[in-house]
């Protein structure tokens, strides 16, 4: 066979035709053969090739528009048209020239302002997670290990055994009504059997659950532990218009939050209280970084009490923030919470402050003092407090908050604690100079608080510290002893020819304080000495002896009233 005749498209001198561009019907169908595989070859490419946006994006650059499309199902099959074709390869080119100009720039500047750009592109992020809530599926992994004995230990004095069941019928009693009544809300009317929340927590839900869940651990309330935990993961929510308290919602919320993921290792407890925290930040922006009392949580727009001395943020308020924000980074791995709270020690430290102590009211803006009130009670209280828990949570590493903590209580030892003619030692309030002769019931925190940073007391001054703090928790004793129904006042003073008695009309009350109680706790842990325990156990008996009279008064049978 000659070689022409191979060549199917080759005209030969014997070919009879109508026309010299017509074919004979082997090379139509050749022709055909082949037309075939090409368009096979296309509807494959469509079909089966993986989608070109993705493989441009994902290989070349991430196009963050087309990308987002391509998730949300607007770059869809090819049955919407070239119009969204062209579409796409449009924004693949901007992105590709906007890469292309970034490299440019980037590759002009020097290594520093690298560094520069990637720190401040990390703190954007930050920012916009506030204002997002936070990512908390990314929260990186924690080893949690159980703490030793908080559960799983029973008294062997029989005694001790039948008080530690009262206690915690008490405590079932008080739940079980708040449950009935006001499941959800922060707080039970035992009056009118109705939930009940303050403007402390704008809409916010739930403060009872929350703050009560160490508690229900602690005292092996498991079933009600679980109930408490089941409702935090499905309503507690934190996406709202609504105005709070940063200190309040700071020690309710995420204190309550956090205690609970420590005792127990659920996830949801670390998750909420990060996302928490995060909705608290935007407190912080004030020219000095000392937060503002109170935030909006969806604005993040802040501002103070306006009764606080010309718009000051409170020395108990933004001092109480320090312990939960430095676990907060520890779970989050995010140090912008311990660097805020850190912030505070060098606004702090930066002032002078008069005879050493602490006033209550400090400026956001100007970052100078308020009126010059100095309480370790009410406003000034638990600032003191977290100076000396930091240091023992750093496990005693942190010896810038020990050396704040022994300082202030040099300086409040020389200047506010005196003794009553009648032996009583008592702290004082400062105004301007002069002493205020009354002790707040929130002061009586103080006794255990010193009981507790004596061991670490510098010169040789552990034995003068527990001393000190005995004295104190007898005077708050005596603050309960001389009143009717042996429950302490909101406040007690020591001028007139009085001591340790309430002598105001706005005074004479008592609202559930727990301080003078918790000193009983901490002194009991530190002397053994049996009277503490007697003297709380007697408060526990009042405490009754109050619900019972109050149930013949107003038929309050479903909590612990206020008096």
């Amino acid at each position: 066979m000659p070689v022409a005749s191979l060549l199917p498209f080759t005209v030969t001198p014997n070919r009879k035709s109508a026309s010299p561009t017509s074919f004979r019907l082997t090379e139509k169908f050749i022709l055909l053969l082949v037309f075939s595989a090409f368009i096979t070859l296309c509807f494959g490419a469509i079909f089966f090739l993986p989608d070109s946006t993705k493989l441009l994006s994902g290989v070349f650059f991430r196009s963050s528009s087309v990308e987002a499309e391509t998730r949300t199902g607007t770059v869809s099959d090819t049955s919407t048209g070239t119009g969204k074709d062209e579409k796409i390869l449009a924004k693949i080119r901007k992105d590709h020239e906007k890469a292309l100009l970034e490299a440019k720039d980037t590759l002009q500047k020097g290594a520093s302002e690298i560094k520069q750009d990637i720190k401040s592109d990390k703190e954007k992020l930050a920012l916009n997670g506030q204002g997002k809530g936070a990512k908390t599926d990314s929260l990186p992994f924690v080893q949690y290990e159980r703490p030793p004995g908080a559960t799983g230990h029973e008294p062997a004095d029989p005694d001790i055994k039948a008080k530690r069941a009262k206690i915690k019928e008490m405590m079932q009693f008080s739940w079980d009504n708040y449950k009935r009544y006001a499941w959800g809300s922060n707080e039970l009317r035992p009056v009118s059997k109705q939930g009940h929340s303050s403007n402390l927590f704008g809409s916010l839900k739930g403060a009872t659950i929350v703050d009560a869940l160490d508690t229900l651990y602690i005292m092996e309330m498991y079933d009600e532990f679980e109930a408490a935990t089941e409702w935090v993961e499905r309503n507690l929510d934190f996406n709202m218009n609504a105005e709070i308290s940063v200190f309040e919602v700071n020690i309710r919320f995420v204190g309550g939050l956090l205690s609970a993921y420590y005792l127990s290792g659920k996830e949801v407890f670390r998750r909420k209280a990060v996302e928490l925290g995060e909705k608290l930040l935007p407190a912080f922006k004030t020219p000095t970084g000392i937060p503002w009392a109170l935030l909006n949580l969806k604005s993040g727009i802040g501002r103070n009490w306006p009764w606080a001395s010309g718009g000051s943020s409170i020395l108990a308020e933004y001092g109480t923030l320090h312990l939960e924000f430095m676990h907060l980074s520890a779970l989050s791995g995010r140090p912008v919470f311990a660097e805020k709270v850190m912030n505070i020690r060098k606004v702090l430290n930066r002032l002078d402050k008069p005879q050493g102590l602490y006033p209550n009211y400090l400026n956001p803006n100007s970052g100078q003092w308020g009126q010059h009130h100095v309480s370790v009670g009410g406003l000034g209280d638990s600032f003191y407090e977290y100076l000396l828990k930091a240091w023992l949570m750093s496990d005693k590493t942190d010896e810038e908050g020990k050396k704040l903590y022994y300082d202030a209580l040099q300086a409040i030892e020389k200047n506010l604690i005196r003794k009553s003619s009648g032996g009583l030692t008592y702290i004082a309030e400062w105004k301007g100079g002069l002493l205020e002769h009354k002790m707040g019931h929130l002061t009586c925190f103080a006794g255990g608080m010193i009981a507790l940073g004596a061991d670490g007391a510098p010169d040789d001054k552990t034995g003068h510290q527990m001393e000190l703090a005995a004295e104190i928790t007898r005077t708050c004793h005596e603050s309960y002893t001389r009143t009717s129904m042996k429950l302490g006042p909101e406040a007690f003073r020591f001028d007139g020819g009085v001591e340790a008695i309430a002598t105001r009309q706005n005074e004479k009350y008592f609202i559930l304080r727990p301080e003078v109680i918790e000193t009983y706790m901490y002194m009991w842990r530190f002397t053994h000495d049996p009277k503490y325990r007697q003297w709380g156990w007697e408060a526990v008996q009042h405490h009754k002896a109050s619900k019972n009279t109050l149930i013949k008064a107003f038929k309050i049978t479903t909590g612990y009233n206020c008096s």
